[in-house]
């Protein structure tokens, strides 16, 4: 279930950045930054939406890649030494090391602008349509989503804050883009309702927390070789983490809410949702 709809996005990514070009050493950063073991939940989560609802996997390509490319260019960016200074990126040199800063800036400022190019692109999905999603795409990235929750975290780094201010931060930071996933992938479908996309959205705010609530657990108890990074890099760097503020058993139950929150948020799509409640599991019970 996973693996198809990670292979069709590396396929689609892969045509994409094929093709050599004058800024070579860009687009070789873009690729290898692109290619460096992701999970692809976010593309999968378009695929899962576009399907659940009756839609054509071909109208959701371009928002699989889309969203594929700007978690790549933040990443990239997040790991530069100005902001968590990280050397290794699931288990191989980030960016900055294997070319360098100047190029990874670069990399990232690319992946960013790719993205909003693949959805502006005739794929068989209307005009508005298209519009809607670079709207989604540009909010959820931005100040108001992604952008803003690696701020918050950043100008929190070292200081003791409430579990409320840090899941408004990781509500940002993770889930706006999972979010974005979702409701593009349901738009795509063309049959999205008002109804389909308030259930979906409530599906993907606590999977994008579980997610991080579980990256949490795991930079305590994951293996700095299965991770990719270095265990305890979170502690290092004095950030707020679930385990910090609620203990290791409370965020576990913390994860176990939220896992619940998520499957009882789809219920009414019926047998149609199985991958969804497939992928909630996933999120909680995954390894790295």
């Amino acid at each position: 279930m996973l693996g198809n709809y990670q292979q069709r996005v590396e396929q689609q990514l892969e045509l994409i950045l094929k093709t050599p070009c004058a800024a070579e050493q860009v687009r070789q950063a873009m690729h290898y930054s692109l290619f460096n073991g992701g999970k692809r939940v976010r593309p999968v989560l378009v695929y899962m939406a576009n399907q659940l609802l009756g839609g054509k996997l071909d109208h959701a390509d371009s928002a699989a890649c889309a969203i594929e490319a700007i978690h790549s260019y933040s990443l990239v960016h997040d790991d530069l030494p100005a902001m968590d200074d990280d050397d290794l990126r699931r288990g191989k040199p980030t960016c900055h090391i294997a070319f360098d800063e100047a190029t990874a800036i670069l990399a990232g400022d690319g992946l960013q602008s790719l993205a909003f190019d693949l959805l502006s692109q005739d794929n068989g999905l209307s005009a508005d349509l298209r519009l809607k999603m670079i709207s989604i795409l540009a909010r959820d990235s931005g100040y108001l989503g992604m952008v803003g929750g690696q701020s918050i975290d950043l100008s929190n780094e070292g200081k003791l804050i409430s579990t409320d201010q840090l899941e408004l931060m990781h509500r940002h930071k993770t889930g706006a883009l999972i979010s974005a996933s979702i409701e593009m992938g349901a738009l795509s479908s063309t049959y999205a309702t008002q109804e389909n996309l308030d259930a979906l959205l409530t599906y993907a705010g606590a999977i994008g927390l579980a997610f991080q609530v579980k990256d949490d657990i795991l930079d305590i108890e994951g293996n700095t070789e299965v991770l990719g990074k270095p265990q305890g890099s979170d502690l290092a760097a004095e950030k707020s983490t679930y385990p910090a503020l609620l203990g290791m058993d409370g965020a576990k139950q913390k994860l176990a809410l939220l896992n619940q929150q998520a499957h009882a948020s789809i219920d009414s799509f019926g047998e149609a949702a199985q991958p969804l409640h497939w992928l909630a599991d996933y999120i909680v019970e995954r390894e790295y």
